[in-house]
């Protein structure tokens, strides 16, 4: 019994509260200089394989799209909200990730992205992909 409200105290208190709806979660603009398209800059650890590419693409009203490609592509849809004065991207799957952008630099899952012109082709056509079946973006 005591172990379980330890637990409990020490998941809250770590601010690690799951997220139980996603069509609940409050979307917010993105902030200024953050809309646009985001790739991971060189072999990151948080990826499969050195030849993995991240991308995150957001548009100006807080949508994002987390690709992720290596063999195949994996494309998430997500929004930006604020948790604990934090800026988040939040997506379908439920998985929270911090943002934080330093000039054309940014710190998003554990990976270090850049700002580029236009995502990969790949991930161009997931984001038309999921545009085309009506979600965001």
């Amino acid at each position: 019994m005591k172990k379980r409200w330890v637990i409990g105290a020490l998941l809250l208190l770590s601010g690690c509260a799951q997220i139980e709806n996603y069509e609940s979660v409050v979307k917010r603009p993105a902030p200024e200089g953050l809309a646009g398209n985001w790739q991971s800059d060189g072999p990151q650890s948080e990826m499969v394989s050195p030849q993995a590419i991240a991308t995150l693409i957001v548009t100006p009203e807080g949508d994002t799209l987390d690709c992720r490609q290596w063999q195949r592509v994996i494309a998430i849809p997500g929004k930006l909200t604020l948790r604990s004065d934090k800026l988040v991207n939040i997506t379908q799957q439920r998985d929270i990730y911090r943002i934080n952008r330093t000039g054309d630099r940014l710190e998003y899952a554990g990976m270090t992205l850049k700002r580029v012109a236009k995502p990969s082709v790949e991930c161009a056509d997931a984001l038309a992909k999921k545009t085309a079946l009506g979600l965001k973006p």
